[in-house]
Protein backbone atom coordinates (compact mmCIF):
# COMPACT_ATOMS: atom_id res chain seq x y z
CA UNK A 1 0.00 0.00 0.00
CA UNK A 2 1.61 3.30 -0.89
CA UNK A 3 1.16 6.11 2.06
CA UNK A 4 1.98 9.56 2.78
CA UNK A 5 3.58 10.35 6.14
CA UNK A 6 2.38 12.53 8.36
CA UNK A 7 5.40 12.32 10.95
CA UNK A 8 8.68 11.47 11.43
CA UNK A 9 8.87 7.53 12.33
CA UNK A 10 12.11 5.79 12.98
CA UNK A 11 13.36 3.34 10.56
CA UNK A 12 10.60 3.94 8.52
CA UNK A 13 10.77 7.52 7.22
CA UNK A 14 10.87 11.47 7.30
CA UNK A 15 7.50 13.36 7.41
CA UNK A 16 5.94 13.84 3.83
CA UNK A 17 8.04 10.26 2.73
CA UNK A 18 5.59 9.01 0.05
CA UNK A 19 6.29 5.03 0.32
CA UNK A 20 5.04 1.58 0.13
CA UNK A 21 4.42 -0.29 2.68
CA UNK A 22 2.50 -3.14 3.67
CA UNK A 23 -1.38 -3.29 3.93
CA UNK A 24 -0.91 -4.85 7.66
CA UNK A 25 1.23 -2.49 8.99
CA UNK A 26 -0.54 0.48 7.12
CA UNK A 27 -3.83 -0.65 7.58
CA UNK A 28 -3.16 -1.93 11.96
CA UNK A 29 -0.67 1.16 13.04
CA UNK A 30 0.19 4.00 10.32
CA UNK A 31 -3.64 4.64 9.44
CA UNK A 32 -5.18 3.93 13.01
CA UNK A 33 -2.72 6.35 14.63
CA UNK A 34 -2.82 9.00 12.10
CA UNK A 35 0.75 8.96 11.60
CA UNK A 36 -0.17 8.07 7.31
CA UNK A 37 -2.76 9.08 4.92
CA UNK A 38 -3.42 6.28 2.16
CA UNK A 39 -1.85 7.93 -1.08
CA UNK A 40 -4.86 8.68 -3.55
CA UNK A 41 -4.43 11.34 -5.98
CA UNK A 42 -6.05 13.81 -4.12
CA UNK A 43 -3.82 13.46 -1.41
CA UNK A 44 -1.23 13.79 -3.90
CA UNK A 45 -2.24 16.95 -5.12
CA UNK A 46 -2.88 18.21 -1.38
CA UNK A 47 0.18 17.52 -0.08
CA UNK A 48 2.19 18.11 -3.75
CA UNK A 49 4.56 20.99 -2.29
CA UNK A 50 5.45 19.27 0.71
CA UNK A 51 6.06 16.21 -1.71
CA UNK A 52 8.15 18.20 -3.63
CA UNK A 53 10.22 20.00 -0.97
CA UNK A 54 10.43 16.31 0.85
CA UNK A 55 11.70 14.75 -2.41
CA UNK A 56 14.55 17.71 -2.99
CA UNK A 57 15.54 17.79 0.86
CA UNK A 58 16.33 14.08 0.77
CA UNK A 59 18.58 14.93 -2.51
CA UNK A 60 20.34 17.01 -0.48
CA UNK A 61 21.01 14.91 2.28
CA UNK A 62 22.15 12.24 -0.09
CA UNK A 63 24.82 14.98 -1.77
CA UNK A 64 26.02 16.00 1.30
CA UNK A 65 26.72 12.00 2.72
CA UNK A 66 28.20 11.00 -0.19
CA UNK A 67 30.47 14.48 -0.08
CA UNK A 68 31.18 13.39 3.82
CA UNK A 69 32.07 9.75 2.49
CA UNK A 70 34.31 11.03 -0.62
CA UNK A 71 36.41 13.24 1.97
CA UNK A 72 37.21 10.13 4.10
CA UNK A 73 39.06 8.60 0.91
CA UNK A 74 42.37 7.02 2.05
CA UNK A 75 42.15 8.39 5.53
CA UNK A 76 41.95 7.44 8.66
CA UNK A 77 41.18 7.85 12.27
CA UNK A 78 43.50 7.02 15.67
CA UNK A 79 42.52 6.06 19.38
CA UNK A 80 45.29 5.81 21.77
CA UNK A 81 44.13 3.69 24.96
CA UNK A 82 45.22 1.83 27.74
CA UNK A 83 45.91 -1.75 26.95
CA UNK A 84 47.34 -4.91 28.44
CA UNK A 85 51.39 -5.95 27.83
CA UNK A 86 49.54 -8.70 25.00
CA UNK A 87 47.81 -5.89 23.63
CA UNK A 88 43.96 -5.70 24.26
CA UNK A 89 42.05 -3.03 25.36
CA UNK A 90 40.81 -2.37 28.48
CA UNK A 91 37.77 -0.55 26.91
CA UNK A 92 36.38 -1.63 23.38
CA UNK A 93 36.09 0.58 21.15
CA UNK A 94 32.07 0.83 19.18
CA UNK A 95 30.47 2.25 16.57
CA UNK A 96 29.70 5.27 18.60
CA UNK A 97 32.84 5.80 19.61
CA UNK A 98 34.44 5.43 15.53
CA UNK A 99 31.40 8.02 15.09
CA UNK A 100 32.55 10.75 17.73
CA UNK A 101 36.27 10.21 16.55
CA UNK A 102 35.24 11.48 13.01
CA UNK A 103 33.89 14.53 14.24
CA UNK A 104 36.88 15.47 16.47
CA UNK A 105 39.32 14.04 13.90
CA UNK A 106 38.22 14.57 10.68
CA UNK A 107 35.59 17.01 11.20
CA UNK A 108 33.09 15.02 9.64
CA UNK A 109 29.58 13.98 10.93
CA UNK A 110 28.11 10.23 10.30
CA UNK A 111 25.25 8.78 12.54
CA UNK A 112 26.70 5.94 14.50
CA UNK A 113 24.26 3.68 12.77
CA UNK A 114 26.30 3.95 9.68
CA UNK A 115 29.50 2.64 10.58
CA UNK A 116 29.49 -1.08 10.61
CA UNK A 117 32.06 -3.60 12.48
CA UNK A 118 31.60 -7.06 12.82
CA UNK A 119 33.12 -7.00 16.79
CA UNK A 120 33.80 -3.79 18.37
CA UNK A 121 37.93 -3.48 18.70
CA UNK A 122 39.64 -5.04 21.50
CA UNK A 123 42.80 -5.24 20.42
CA UNK A 124 45.85 -2.98 19.56
CA UNK A 125 46.63 -2.55 15.62
CA UNK A 126 44.89 -1.26 12.36
CA UNK A 127 41.16 -2.03 11.51
CA UNK A 128 39.34 -1.79 8.36
CA UNK A 129 35.90 -0.70 9.03
CA UNK A 130 33.05 0.50 6.68
CA UNK A 131 30.49 3.47 6.59
CA UNK A 132 27.29 2.41 4.43
CA UNK A 133 26.37 5.79 2.97
CA UNK A 134 22.57 4.64 1.29
CA UNK A 135 23.16 1.89 -0.87
CA UNK A 136 27.20 2.45 -0.95
CA UNK A 137 30.07 1.43 1.84
CA UNK A 138 32.97 3.26 2.10
CA UNK A 139 36.10 2.17 3.72
CA UNK A 140 37.92 3.31 6.48
CA UNK A 141 41.02 2.48 8.30
CA UNK A 142 41.23 2.37 12.48
CA UNK A 143 44.55 2.74 13.72
CA UNK A 144 44.36 2.01 17.62
CA UNK A 145 47.80 2.51 19.46
CA UNK A 146 48.58 1.72 23.49
CA UNK A 147 49.06 4.62 25.60
CA UNK A 148 52.14 5.48 26.63
CA UNK A 149 54.21 3.71 23.74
Amino acid sequence: MEILLLEDINGIGKKNDLLIVGDGFALNFLLPQRKALVATPTVRKRYAEQIRRRAEEKEREKQTQQQAAQALAGKSITFIRKATKAGKLYGAISEENIAAALAEQLQITFPAGDVQIADPIKAVGSFKVTLAVGAQTYPLTVNVKAEGK
